[in-house]
């Protein structure tokens, strides 16, 4: 049953995988994609100084409020541009989910967001308590990663 179980397991990383390999994008790909939706001042502003932007930032810059509605998409975009450019470990959905069954869950967690947030810490004392919680939590927050 165990062999049964892993040759499963096996089979599906290795099908998951070949899906998970796709094109890189490189920093004027991704800033050229979204620019129509910048203002004139802020798409002169390089990378980092766009992650670490506030909407008291933008204010300054523009002379222009954002609101509740664009300081959320602001902060959804510095979100996305952190995943697509940072140094996050590539981990195919597949190899995800068989790491969170033999109980790593938490170091998948670790290695997508460079160790930051409290996800990995809940998943490794969920796991720790007991091998069925950890599985369920990474399970249900894969679908914040993929």
């Amino acid at each position: 049953m165990k062999s049964l179980l892993l040759s499963l397991c096996l089979l599906f990383a290795l099908t998951s995988a070949s899906y998970a390999v796709g094109t890189p994008m490189n920093e004027n790909q991704l800033v050229g994609k979204y620019r129509a939706d910048l203002h004139p001042e802020v798409q002169n502003l390089t990378i980092s100084d766009f992650l670490t932007m506030t909407p008291k930032d933008y204010r300054r810059l523009t002379g222009k409020r954002l609101g509740i509605k664009n300081s959320i998409k602001l902060k959804v975009a510095q979100r996305t541009f952190k995943k697509k450019m940072g140094g996050n470990a590539d981990i195919s959905p597949g190899l995800y989910v068989v790491m969170a069954i033999f109980g790593l869950g938490w170091l998948a967690m670790g290695l997508i967001d460079d160790w930051e947030g409290d996800d990995w810490i809940i998943n490794l004392v969920l796991t720790i308590l007991c091998w069925l919680p950890g599985l369920i939590h990474a399970l249900v927050k894969r679908e914040d990663y993929y």
